[in-house]
């Protein structure tokens, strides 16, 4: 059973920083590609980075040289640094763990609005 567990949403200012957490249950690091996605409001789910198993990254253009992701296996946990967020970035955000199946977590909200 896969489980995904998002953290670290929130309210920021533009050009501020956030780091989102998304914590997976048992060896799902390891099996599975890690990504995530976002979904702004009357807007389809869109791509914004993903780790594969053999630590292969890419990026969603509009997030180049802002966002970073990462892993820790210790902790099972994905990461999403954000920089230089902008009010674009205001989404929900989802991480992804895919391999021939695919899942979700429940997704965390960021806001970025002065």
């Amino acid at each position: 059973q896969v489980q995904l567990v998002e953290s670290g949403g929130g309210l920021v200012q533009p050009g501020g920083s956030l780091r989102l957490s998304c914590a997976a249950s048992g060896s799902v690091l390891r099996v599975y590609h890690m990504g995530w996605y976002r979904q702004a409001p009357g807007k389809p789910r869109d791509f914004v980075a993903q780790i594969t198993t053999d630590g292969n990254i890419n990026y969603a253009d509009s997030v180049k040289g802002r966002f970073t992701i990462s892993r820790d296996y210790a902790k099972s946990t994905v990461y999403l640094q954000m920089s230089s967020l902008k009010p674009e970035d205001t989404a929900v955000y989802y991480c992804n763990a895919v391999r021939v199946n695919n899942f979700w977590g429940q997704g965390t909200q960021v806001t970025v609005s002065s």
